[in-house]
């Protein structure tokens, strides 16, 4: 059905907001601030940028040791969440590694170890959660994936949040540059991917800051591996939206709970990934929601939907790749670990899986 007035243009601000998604996933013709153009030396950082913040677990450490401590125990116990580079190898096959993420500008991120710099140029294929799509297609599978981020059944979403975090929502997209009138159209999803990323990091999209992903595509297309997508953006969209609406809305009242929190949520994850603690990530997210009031059952639809259902379906686009060898597979970092992680994913198609750094 057509869409016009309040819904079309909030139907036109979700795809705009869709496509700096897209900028985070996928990696087209866009701006490479940073990029050399000597070959040997492959990607190069700009000048050092960050967006600033804290680091809540160390001031977690201060404020809450006895929280701090759960959420370290709970990290340092999860299988395969301590390491980022991963070695997979068969008997009469090339190596091939798996490699973990953070879809991310900071030039610390991006400035890769000489270890997978030198696992990546030994790949005879490059595989990312996606890939470039050409321009006319994917603009076309954003505009189909956006009309799942509006109400068009008559349900709006001040209906669904009480006053104050309503204007909330309207408070935040409208600093980020959607016009506050149109909230109530949103599905909840939508507004939590756009309170998702702070305002620095959104703008350095904007620039042409290269999130961690796209530096390893420039590396890769520099010394002339091909690239595969192992989903679509319409795909990872779709999933999104798919999870059990009652859990997106308990996912947007902790992130509109912590909504001023989103300048150290961003330094807090840079230097956890730095530091290897994955499995901190996801216990910190946890255990702040559940003390916004959010129980963590909330995030249960995500996890299941958006980490280990994707894990399988990663796996299966990328087994025909491992069983020739000589493979990069690069994806984000919490598809790694746990029982039901890429990593063990592998070992029980009985490859040799070790850790590299």
């Amino acid at each position: 059905m057509p869409y016009g007035g309040t819904e079309g243009k909030a139907l036109r601000n979700a795809i705009r907001f869709i496509a700096i998604l897209a900028l985070l996933t996928t990696f087209g013709g866009g701006a490479w601030a940073g990029v050399t153009s000597d070959p040997s030396a492959g990607y190069v950082p700009s000048e050092p940028s960050r967006c600033g913040g804290e680091n809540l677990l160390a001031s977690l450490a201060l404020s809450d040791p006895a929280l701090h401590g759960r959420i370290l125990d709970a990290a340092a116990s999860l299988e395969n969440g301590q390491h980022l580079l991963w070695k997979v190898e068969r008997a009469g096959l090339a190596p091939s590694y798996l490699f973990g993420t953070v879809h991310l500008t900071d030039s610390r991120v991006r400035e890769i170890s000489a270890e997978t710099r030198a696992a990546l140029r030994s790949a005879r294929a490059v595989l990312l959660e996606t890939s470039d799509i050409g321009p006319q297609t994917t603009a076309a599978a954003l505009v189909s994936a956006a009309r799942t981020a509006v109400y068009t059944d008559g349900r709006t979403l001040d209906r669904l949040l009480t006053k104050d975090e309503f204007k909330k929502v309207q408070l935040t997209i409208d600093r980020a540059g959607v016009p506050a009138a149109s909230a109530r159209i949103y599905r909840p999803w939508m507004i939590s991917m756009m309170l998702s990323g702070s305002n620095c990091e959104r703008r350095r999209i904007r620039e042409g800051e290269p999130v961690l992903d796209m530096a390893l595509a420039q590396e890769a297309r520099i010394h002339g591996i091909p690239i595969t997508g192992l989903e679509t953006a319409e795909e990872q969209i779709r999933t999104l939206a798919s999870v059990p609406e009652d859990q997106q809305l308990g996912m947007l009242r902790a992130n509109l709970a912590l909504i001023d929190e989103t300048d150290n949520l961003m330094e807090t994850m840079v230097q956890l990934y730095l530091e290897r603690r994955i499995g901190a990530v996801w216990e910190l997210q946890m255990a702040l929601a559940e003390t916004a009031g959010v129980p963590a059952s909330a995030f249960d639809g995500f996890r299941q939907t958006v980490i280990v259902d994707r894990n399988v379906k990663m796996y299966e686009a990328a087994r025909g790749y491992f069983e020739k060898g000589g493979t990069f597979m690069a994806v984000g970092a919490l598809h790694l670990p746990g029982e039901d992680g890429l990593v063990a994913l592998l070992r029980t198609a009985g490859y040799t899986v070790t850790p590299v750094e």
